[in-house]
């Protein structure tokens, strides 16, 4: 039998979400055992690792390798806390240089959004667990999920657990986590399949849109995967003003799904 002994744990700021309620915002104690990482033990109490920048183990910062003994004080931050950690190495990756993303079954609204705004983004209501995991790895993408078992994968690397179940909301979530404001694309990829969307003319389309549509559009863009005609229907001020409110002094290209 592995010895059982104790330390005590204080979540700090958004890693409170995960935690119970009789739990949030205090330091409780937590039962170890044998000679768990700290990694391990954050998980164990609930907390997904994608989630913490920096940890504190009896004042002294460490990474997730780290080993317990029992009795030790741990102080676990998530990203964009008021702590000073100036000259210290923090444990969340560095921001992509391109952001990418692959989404859990249950945000195909979300998937939606993103890549109407230009992010590429992987979604299928087929996926499972293994497949993200896969596909976040080769990618390099950024997992999106209301999953934590999944964020707690170890070869999970980016990952954020959406706390909100409305779309729109947990669009703004992403934005602000992820500080995308500076990286909208608009209307440059492909809602439906999330292949890239190039101007085209009348000419090419006439015969895969409507009459109407021919008699009163002449701006249209075609997505480069899967073949679908876009133009500036009814949807575009909507659409246009919704990703206003996220980058606010973007422009928005002359192209919008219908």
């Amino acid at each position: 039998m592995p010895t059982v002994t104790r330390c005590t744990l204080r979540f700090y700021d958004g890693l409170n979400d995960f935690l119970p309620p009789e739990t949030r915002g205090r330091t409780f104690a937590f039962e170890l055992y044998g000679t768990p990482s700290v990694k391990d033990t954050i998980e164990a109490a609930g907390v997904p690792h994608t989630e913490v920048d920096f940890i504190l183990v009896d004042g002294h910062p460490v990474d997730f390798t780290a080993l317990l003994q029992g009795g030790e004080r741990i102080a676990v931050y998530p990203m964009f806390t008021q702590l000073d950690i100036a000259g210290f190495e923090q444990l969340l990756p560095a921001p992509p240089d391109i952001y990418r993303f692959v989404l859990d079954v249950h945000l195909g609204r979300l998937a939606r959004y993103l890549r109407l705004a230009g992010f590429d983004t992987l979604y299928s209501n087929t996926y499972t667990d293994p497949e993200i995991v896969e596909i976040a790895q080769h990618d390099e993408r950024i997992v999106l999920t209301r999953d934590t078992g999944l964020l707690k994968h170890g070869a999970v690397t980016r990952g954020y657990w959406l706390r909100n179940t409305a779309p729109r909301t947990q669009l703004t979530e992403v934005v602000e986590r992820f500080e995308l404001h500076p990286h909208f694309t608009p209307f440059s990829r492909c809602m439906m399949c999330n292949g890239l969307v190039r101007a085209t003319d009348l000419a090419e389309v006439r015969n895969r849109i409507p009459p109407r549509v021919a008699q009163h559009f002449d701006r249209f863009s075609v997505c480069n995967d899967c073949n679908r005609v876009y133009w500036p229907g009814s949807h575009y001020a909507k659409l246009a003003a919704l990703l206003k409110e996220y980058a606010a002094g973007i422009d928005t290209p002359h192209t919008e799904l219908s």
